[in-house]
């Protein structure tokens, strides 16, 4: 079933009224106070990728080659070549021609895969890690919603609104939380204007479709100047898709064309104004956003199923024989009860932001930044016609920064931030009780360059507590502590290593605490545990880099030792649902990330890369849902002017380390190809056309990070898209 709605087509009208109304604007590339950036008239290589002590870009040629990119979540706002440790870049065109939820738009950066629930909802895996352990956040600000909560909700940044994702690791995340093992995920928008239009207006309008879900996108945003100091931010975006193609799916022993309950329907508009300074800006922004998308592989007949114990009992208590634990045997079939008219999610989300900064405010501080927010977030889980379930989240937040001036060679950033939510589940499926979350933390970040060596360290204190006084739960309240430092050493022309250390606390979530019911879109009857601790980790990574000549390359390796890490325990299995606990043990994450660059000539360009993960408690037992190893390659062409071109291959290996009630995944081969025209006709205009094919073999593939990995992803896919920026 679908939802019919009206657009908000507020931010699109606005576009096309100003530009017939303005017969020439000003273009601007999109750079904020923040940002320096250098561009060429006309890009000769491609853009360079490497880990570590820079930031990982997108190799995908582009006219107006990013020279300088500072990475905004660092506190110090460093350029990329001064980054300690890995971080990974996203810049605007490479999002909107990408995938519409978060995860699948990082997906394929190096270290990063996907847990996406369908196409409605996906979430970034970093390391092996996702959330709580990855922190997601909208322009420094918390992201209120439900998507901690089920890999089934969808996020509510949208990349397609977004000027750039940053992900940054190292001691600069405890910013931002300690729990935050596997990263910080930043979502840039332009939302709040930070600089005034170099013309009467700036904008950029962007219409994009696909084959394999028939997907129908169109993206607009438009800066209009309001006098001297002032400007208007519209912008919005509206897209469908259908359930999505793939090829060789079996259901019910019938070869099936699409995956049922796989199509999504979204809008979001967004008004903001800023007053803009010498030395600073300061700005207000409302945006709404509403998203209606199905939920694959939700079987009711597991409704009666409840434990007794560690055993779970369904259909009257009926005795039933339980699953080896040993998942080898299992294979890709989709579920065998799944119903014709799959459950879909209808979200709504309002939200107020705040951002300001100032430059020089007093004495002994360069810079002093504020953010803040407020979201009022809900969702309904819609079956048969009917609301089953509706979760609500209304939170605020706040973090205030101050850059201090340098001490003694140390320059730093100090401050502190705070978070309250009130989140609560209704309905039939409401596993989680009301619970009122307060956060209040202080962190501090210092880097220090003595010759060619780069220091940075970090220290954060947080303390939470959550409120379910009103469920008659215990309430809990504790304080975590987080420090960080890593060292990057220039120790010859071209080349550098770094290392780094951290030591994290995290406490629980609410739901880890607290959970108490069936959970039909994993699944899973989920059982809480009041008496969890804090999660403690010991984190090293060591890198090696070379980021100049026409031979580059990056790898590095990394070890995470977790005590007490907090898991969903699997204690028994009824066909495909399973019971399962909160607990905590032991467990050890190691991977390795690399890639290999080489430019053949000024206009060709070729890499190798690999990423690998593997997670094992200590009695060497597998953890769930870790993305299997994964290589390839690519080559970059500019063909002429203005017209560029890419090839890609990605080998996924079989995942064969599962762990108990887990199926295998088999391995997979990928091969995409990409293409752009671009031009600059004048100084007011310029427009990009562009062609991709994901998955030419038209290979069926699994995800093994998916709670859904019995499902499989998207098959051939062509899309075409068109960009126009004024």
């Amino acid at each position: 079933m679908r939802v019919a709605y009206t657009p908000l087509s507020l931010a699109i009208l606005a576009i096309l009224l100003s530009s017939i109304a303005h017969a020439k604007v000003g273009y601007l590339e999109s750079v904020d106070t923040e940002t320096t950036v250098q561009e060429s008239q006309k890009a000769t290589t491609p853009k360079d990728a490497t880990i570590e002590g820079t930031a990982i870009k997108d190799t995908t040629p582009q006219v107006h080659q990013l020279q300088v990119i500072t990475v905004q979540a660092h506190p110090l706002s460093q350029n990329e070549n001064d980054l300690v440790q890995t971080s990974n870049i996203l810049e605007k065109e490479q999002l909107s021609q990408g995938a519409a939820t978060l995860g699948d738009a990082l997906n394929g950066q190096l270290g990063i895969h996907s847990d996406n629930f369908g196409a409605g909802a996906s979430r970034p895996v970093i390391r092996g890690q996702t959330v709580p352990r990855v922190k997601v956040l909208t322009d420094s600000s918390e992201v209120m919603d439900a998507s901690q909560i089920s890999p089934d909700h969808a996020s509510t940044v949208d990349p397609a609104l977004a000027r750039k994702i940053e992900v940054l690791r190292g001691p600069s995340t405890l910013l931002y939380g300690g729990s935050a093992v596997g990263g910080v995920v930043n979502v840039l928008d332009e939302k709040i204007p930070t600089q005034m239009p170099e013309g009467a207006v700036d904008g950029e309008v962007h219409l994009r479709g696909n084959t394999v879900a028939n997907e129908k996108l169109g993206a607009a945003g438009i800066t209009i100047g309001l006098g001297e100091q002032f400007a208007l931010r519209l912008e919005g975006d509206k897209r469908e898709a259908d359930d999505y193609a793939v090829s060789g799916y079996t259901h019910d022993g019938e070869k099936e064309k699409r995956v049922d309950g796989t199509w999504n329907e979204g809008q979001n508009a967004t008004v903001g104004l800023s007053w803009i300074g010498d030395r600073g800006y300061a700005g207000v922004a409302y945006s709404e956003r509403k998203d209606q998308y199905a939920l694959p592989g939700h079987s009711h007949e597991y409704e009666s199923c409840h434990p007794h114990g560690t055993h779970l009992h369904c259909s009257s208590h009926d005795d039933h024989d339980h699953e080896e634990e040993d998942g080898d045997d299992h294979d890709h079939d989709h579920e065998e009860h799944a119903h014709e008219d799959a459950p879909w999610v209808d979200l709504k989300s309002k939200r107020v932001d705040f951002r300001a900064e100032y430059q020089q405010p007093f004495a002994g501080i360069e810079t002093v930044r504020a953010r803040a927010g407020y979201t009022d977030y809900q969702h309904d889980e819609i079956e048969e016609g009917e609301v089953s379930t509706t979760f609500k989240n209304k939170g605020y937040d706040g973090r205030l920064e101050f850059v201090h001036v340098p001490l003694a060679g140390w320059e730093g950033v100090f401050g502190a931030q705070y978070s309250n939510s009130e989140f609560q589940a209704l309905g039939d499926e409401a596993f989680l009780p009301k619970t009122t979350t307060e956060n209040l933390a202080g962190f501090l970040i210092e880097h220090y360059q003595w010759n060619d060596v780069h220091f940075e360290v970090g220290a954060r204190v947080e303390q939470q507590q959550i409120d379910a006084t009103e469920s008659g739960l215990k309430d809990y309240d504790d304080t975590a502590y987080s420090a960080s430092a890593s060292a990057k050493w220039q120790f010859a022309p071209e080349y550098a290593a770094s290392i780094a250390y951290s030591y994290g606390e995290r406490m629980p979530n609410a739901q880890e605490l607290y959970a108490n019911g069936v959970h039909l879109a994993t699944n899973t009857y989920e059982i809480g545990n009041e008496n969890l601790g804090k999660e403690k980790s010991h984190n090293i990574e060591i890198g090696l880099s070379k980021d100049e000549g026409d031979l580059s390359f990056a790898v590095n390796a990394f070890y995470n030792q977790v005590d007490d890490y907090i898991y969903a325990n699997t204690l028994d299995r009824y066909e495909n649902f399973r019971l399962v606990e909160y607990q905590q043990r032991d467990a050890d994450f190691i991977g390795a990330e690399g890639q290999v660059s080489y430019q053949f000539s000024p206009l060709y360009r070729g890499k190798i890369f690999a990423d690998h993960v593997q997670a094992q408690f200590k009695d060497n037992s597998d953890l769930p849902r870790i993305p299997a190893t994964r290589t390839g390659m690519r080559f970059d062409a500019d063909f002429a002017d203005g017209i560029h071109g890419g090839v890609e291959y990605i080998y996924g290996f079989e995942q064969d380390r599962i762990a108990d009630f887990e199926e295998r995944t088999p391995d997979y081969h990928l091969l995409n190809l990409d293409i752009s025209y671009e031009q600059q006709p004048s100084d007011s205009w310029s427009y990009q056309i562009y062609l991709k094919a994901n998955n030419l073999f038209d290979q069926t593939y699994y995800n093994h990070a998916s709670y859904l990995s019995s499902i499989p992803q998207q098959g051939r896919n062509f899309t075409s898209g068109i960009r126009f920026r004024f």
